[in-house]
């Protein structure tokens, strides 16, 4: 098998290609090596998280008559998987969610530092037609949690916000280890 990222183009989960020729793995056992993968990449490599997108290419292998069934093949893809997964170089991705707030112009100063504070990048500034500001962000979701709470009290509860799922981006290499330290006790998994 060939194990790589997904094309840029393909959404997400497992994309599978059988490229094996001659018969040397009956057709009968693709679907479980396609299984396989699949199984193994709801738990992923780096702290039980599953893998977003994963291309497969199964390119040769064989069979034995009387030892082959599809458990074998199904266990095969997930050692193959074990094992590329140890030779790459995996990371953590993160949700970055697109957040707009609505505010008063004079909370406008900190409703910005509150956001740069969760690691929030500033995206853009607009009037609305009633004068009020809109600040438009991309922010982690991970720090997000609290946050009408906090938005409420630096604007007096006069502002609003909305957000909503933008893309999956790699945490920096100190919250890689940080989470991998809460999650398994293991910093070891990063290279």
């Amino acid at each position: 098998v060939r194990v790589e990222p997904a094309d840029v183009d393909f959404e997400s989960g497992l994309q599978f290609v059988d490229e094996v020729k001659g018969g040397n793995i009956p057709k009968e056992f693709i679907p479980s090596i396609q299984k396989g993968f699949q199984r193994a990449m709801k738990n992923g490599v780096l702290a039980g998280y599953a893998l977003d997108k994963l291309k497969v290419t199964v390119i040769d292998g064989s069979f034995h008559a009387v030892d082959s069934d599809q458990l074998s093949f199904e266990i095969c893809a997930m050692q193959a998987f074990k094992n590329a997964s140890e030779k790459a170089s995996p990371v953590l991705l993160e949700p970055i969610m697109k957040v707009e707030v609505v505010t008063p112009e004079e909370s406008m100063g900190d409703v910005i530092s509150d956001l740069n504070k969760r690691r929030g990048q500033i995206e853009g500034m607009e009037s609305n037609r009633s004068g009020a500001r809109v600040v438009k962000a991309k922010t982690p979701l991970s720090e997000m949690f609290g946050y009408v709470t906090s938005l409420r009290t630096i604007t007096s509860g006069r502002a609003t916000s909305t957000m909503s799922f933008s893309h999956f981006e790699e945490v920096s290499a100190s919250i890689a280890r940080q989470v991998l330290t809460e999650v398994k006790g293991r910093v070891d998994l990063i290279k």
